[in-house]
């Protein structure tokens, strides 16, 4: 084995109970494909600022949503600046990784986005439903979510809340991507069921959708998902652009895809570390 091979510091919480999803196998199986070009540790998100020095890069994967280890997680991130390490995804994201926000931000600016707001004097800017959807703005994997009827909205402690109308829709689609590149989509025939997912063929006016946030979000190296849902009208709006630890879904993948996958993996961090 060389020498001077890359050496990762891959971040994962293997036993995080994630409901319909299996996070350690998942990473398990990544981790399994990238030793074959790259040196690589595993650590829980708790121990990553203190084992991060010595490493090339800290590769963020299944580790859990962070407002369970906010003050843990903010460390993380001051210790990365710090020591200049490499951080895959880069700190910098303007999606889920930065908070709730960039909805607020997509909403005012007009793009296909479930309308949001975050103060009462916004209210009247959403379109009229028979419930609303309140959740924290440092929520991840629906903490913190509830529904309320409309009369319910003036008692709200806005600050740190988020409200949308609750929008009937078909089915969730998603869609995910390495750097710029897609590579695959899955989606939720029963919107019931949110993480019973099949494969999804994306039209290209799919694929036009979910670049647009892609672009938006300005990473250049990076797993990105982006979350969708289809309307009763045909239409897609946002509900989510996962750019911190994205949940892969690759047990669903066909092998040629799950390892196309993997490759494109490769050679993004192999370009991050500037090999």
């Amino acid at each position: 084995m060389p020498a001077d091979r890359p050496r990762l510091l891959y971040v994962t919480d293997l036993t995080y109970p994630a409901k319909g999803r299996r996070y350690g196998d998942e990473d398990i199986h990544l981790t399994a494909r990238l030793r074959a070009d790259f040196d690589l540790a595993l650590c829980h998100p708790l121990d990553a600022a203190a084992l991060m020095e010595g490493f090339d890069a800290v590769v963020v994967r299944n580790s859990g949503p962070v407002l369970a280890y906010q003050k843990e997680y903010e460390a993380f991130r001051e210790r990365a600046l710090v020591l200049g390490t490499r951080v895959y995804n880069p700190l910098h994201g303007r999606g889920d990784m930065a908070g709730k926000q960039y909805l607020l931000d997509l909403t005012a600016a007009g793009h296909p986005v479930i309308p949001t707001a975050d103060r009462p004097e916004d209210l009247h800017r959403l379109p009229e439903a028979a419930e609303y959807a309140v959740k924290p703005k440092a929520g991840a994997d629906s903490i913190g979510l509830r529904f309320v009827a409309p009369g319910d909205l003036p008692g709200l402690a806005y600050g740190e809340l988020l409200v949308q109308p609750r929008i009937p829709f078909r089915y969730e689609v998603s869609f995910y991507f390495v750097d710029d590149l897609f590579q695959y989509a899955l989606y939720a025939p029963d919107p019931e069921r949110r993480w019973v997912l099949e494969p999804y063929a994306p039209t290209a006016e799919d694929l036009v959708f979910a670049r647009r946030f892609i672009d938006w979000n300005t990473l250049d190296h990076g797993i990105q998902r982006v979350d969708a849902c289809r309307t009763p009208e045909g239409g897609l709006l946002l509900v989510e652009l996962e750019d911190l630890n994205p949940y892969l879904s690759l047990d669903l993948l066909p092998e040629p895809v799950r390892e196309r996958f993997a490759d494109t993996l490769v050679r993004s961090l192999r370009a991050f570390l500037g090999e």
